[in-house]
């Protein structure tokens, strides 16, 4: 692998896990849920926003974890 399809791969979760660090906060202070941080952060940095992912299938594996995760602490 080159070097670049390592950085890309460190890339992607860093900006998703910024993102929701960033979202969730402001969203749960101004007294909205933190299920609604995560959607509007994955709206702003998906494709209709800055762009960070164009591709969904390049985050698949992380949204299918995350949902497996939620249904988890459900349980």
């Amino acid at each position: 692998m080159s070097a670049e399809a390592h950085a890309f791969s460190l890339v992607s979760p860093v900006v998703l896990l910024a993102a929701a660090v960033i979202a969730v906060p402001i969203f749960k202070k101004i007294g909205l849920g933190s299920v609604l941080g995560y959607l509007i952060a994955g709206l702003i940095i998906g494709p209709f926003g800055f762009a960070f992912f164009s591709d969904p299938n390049a985050i698949i594996h992380v949204a299918e974890l995350g949902v497996v995760m939620y249904l988890s602490i459900g349980a």
